[in-house]
């Protein structure tokens, strides 16, 4: 990433960050779906999209919504870099919990500079992911691609290893802790209720009690199947 970036205000930051997560399968992100996800009204989405349009940060897809240009990307990138390199350090080296980062995160991130950033990735030796499993950008703008299934496209019988987390509830992620049910542990799928219903699993190597999860939650936990 360059070292001179725009002094962005944070609802625009908000705004590309949020553009940024809807629209990762490559699909453009409509109006009604940007305001749910900043929980602000359509009306205000349709006036800021339009600013970030004439700032050269979006391009409109018509009946289909907007995507980033090149430029919003790497924008959205530094904020999506900041975000997560402040969770990883607010829990690795300041013992906080990690449900507790995401919130103190999204304070930080719109006055850290990309200097501090740096430095505390550095002390940190440049952590490639998260506490919620979630990769972190390069401070070149380079972001491994999220493609893993979710535990609820799993089939009975199959091995998973958690690799991420959604991480923007904190009660969810006290429960999702309480239950073993974190990054890197390993997952063996019992059963799979058909019409979205709930799970049974088996968690850790060992794997010995089983519990059921419900199709929601699974559907926020990014997997990978392990061979058997």
């Amino acid at each position: 990433m360059a070292d001179e970036h725009p002094n962005l205000s944070r609802s625009v930051e908000d705004y590309l960050k949020a553009i940024y997560s809807l629209s990762q399968k490559g699909e453009a992100a409509s109006t009604s779906e940007i305001a749910g996800a900043l929980e602000v009204q359509p009306a205000s989405v349709s006036g800021m999209v339009k600013r970030l349009a004439e700032a050269g940060y979006v391009e409109h897809l018509p009946y289909r919504g907007v995507r980033l240009s090149a430029e919003g990307t790497r924008e959205a990138l530094r904020i999506i870099r900041r975000h997560r390199v402040l969770e990883t350090y607010l829990s690795q080296r300041l013992g906080y919990s990690w449900e507790d980062v995401h919130a103190e995160a999204e304070r930080l991130e719109h006055a850290a500079s990309d200097e501090l950033i740096d430095r505390m990735a550095s002390a940190l030796e440049d952590p490639s992911h998260d506490p919620h499993g979630a990769p972190i950008p390069t401070r070149a703008g380079d972001v491994e691609a999220i493609d893993h299934p979710t535990l609820a496209e799993v089939q009975a019988g199959d091995r998973v290893r958690i690799r991420a987390v959604r991480d923007d509830d904190p009660e969810r992620l006290r429960y999702m802790e309480a239950r073993g049910l974190l990054p890197g542990v390993l997952l063996h799928i019992d059963s799979t209720a058909p019409f979205d219903g709930p799970i049974t699993l088996r968690v850790g190597e060992e794997a010995a009690a089983s519990q059921t999860i419900g199709h929601e939650l699974a559907a926020l936990i990014r997997v990978a199947v392990v061979d058997n």
